[in-house]
């Protein structure tokens, strides 16, 4: 059967897959729309397979709201380039769509949704990784909800750090400022009350161990420690670290003064925690060279 150009942007806008898979798929199912479709769909599962394995730590993170819901996921590519790409972003809109609409408690149940023409997360996802020729992944997402008088307070740094805070009191203004110094400044979390006392343990004895190195006295070794500790609680804790906007203060100081406190607070950076592999082009261009040479 001939395949017409008509026929190929049929099957392109309908699977968005691309020009050349297209044709190709119609030749495969002897022109058959339908079991064209169904064979991208296979074989982008088994491209998806492949490179399920690749690392994807670039992508974008957004938020979306809605009244008093909101919505904030880390969805990665392999590169920053696919990231930019208009499926890709398309694929972005969508999932923030549907964890708005479904509120899927897990990004394994949130691949399992299914969209308004019948497909699941899942397989959108798989027709994107077809499409971008990267591995595609929903990393994590989190939805928050106004309740009472409390703010919900959203802040996007370009695409690679999104913040989300919760607070009692004070003014839009003031939830905006903090949402951009969390963003800036990564604090573990709110308070020393929420600091696990396995970490307090863990770095007094590193601490402590630094402080013998010194030779002083017990009693000198002991304030050392005390104070390192104070210093090391102030880093990691919102209420602790001087304020971006004003140093001269820290968090903690200016919420009392505005009467206000934070009572939640989530921050995602892009890519957060995943080993990246390194590439060393120069070392791979003369091993390729290396086993030219012996063949």
């Amino acid at each position: 059967m001939t395949i017409n150009a008509s026929m190929v942007k049929e099957l392109r806008d309908r699977s968005g897959a691309g020009m050349m898979e297209c044709k190709r798929a119609l030749v495969e199912t002897d022109g058959n729309i339908e079991k064209a479709i169904e064979h991208l769909r296979k074989t982008g599962a088994a491209k998806a397979a492949k490179k399920a394995g690749r690392i994807a730590a670039e992508g974008k993170i957004i938020v979306v709201s809605d009244k008093d819901l909101t919505v904030m996921v880390e969805i990665n590519s392999e590169t920053d380039f696919v990231a930019k790409d208009s499926n890709f972003l398309k694929f972005c809109e969508l999932v923030g769509e549907t964890i708005m609409e479904q509120a899927p408690d897990s990004p394994e149940s949130l691949l399992a949704c299914t969209c308004s023409d019948g497909k699941a997360i899942e397989d959108k996802r798989l027709e994107l990784i077809s499409v971008v020729g990267e591995n595609i992944g929903i990393r994590r997402f989190v939805t928050e909800q106004t309740v009472g008088s409390a703010v919900l307070d959203s802040y996007l740094h370009g695409d690679r750090i999104g913040v989300l805070v919760t607070m009692e009191g004070g003014e839009p203004e003031l939830s905006r400022g903090i949402a951009m110094h969390i963003a800036a400044s990564s604090p573990v979390c709110i308070d020393d009350d929420q600091i696990p006392a396995s970490v307090i343990e863990g770095e007094t004895a590193i601490f402590q161990a630094q402080a013998e190195e010194s030779g002083k006295p017990q009693n000198i070794i002991e304030k050392m420690v005390e104070g390192r500790i104070r210093k090391y609680k102030a880093e990691i804790t919102l209420m602790g670290q001087p304020y971006v906007r004003s140093p001269d203060q820290t968090v903690g100081e200016l919420l009392a003064s505005k009467s206000a406190r934070v009572r939640k607070f989530t921050r995602y950076e892009l890519g957060e925690g995943i080993e990246k592999k390194e590439e060393n082009f120069a070392e791979e261009v003369m091993a390729q060279a290396k086993a030219a040479g012996e063949t």
